[in-house]
């Protein structure tokens, strides 16, 4: 068997160099980033929406947080979002 030479690893400077450059991972810390800035948001989001509100409904009203008002809207949203998109998939099968 030929005496196969292994390609020499860099020393000194240039290691630290190559192994900054394999451990460090660009992505994984964008995403990282990212997530703490919406957690960040969300947390704003909440305490700065803590005052009370009048909600009327036809035949009652009430004083909640704006903030459930915000997310209960929110949850109404998708869940009728998600129904529209089910009943539009349905029909466009059925064709």
């Amino acid at each position: 068997m030929p005496d196969e030479q292994q390609p020499s690893k860099p020393t000194g400077r240039f290691a630290r160099l190559e192994e900054n450059r394999q451990t460090f991972q660009p992505g994984l810390w964008s995403r990282l980033i990212l997530i703490a800035a919406v957690a960040v948001y969300a947390i704003l989001f909440v305490v700065l929406n803590t005052r009370s509100v009048k909600v009327s409904f036809v035949v009652v009203s009430t004083r909640v947080s704006l903030i459930w008002v915000i997310l209960l809207s929110l949850a109404v949203g998708i869940v009728l979002g998600v129904l529209a998109s089910q009943l539009h998939r349905r029909r466009q099968r059925s064709r």
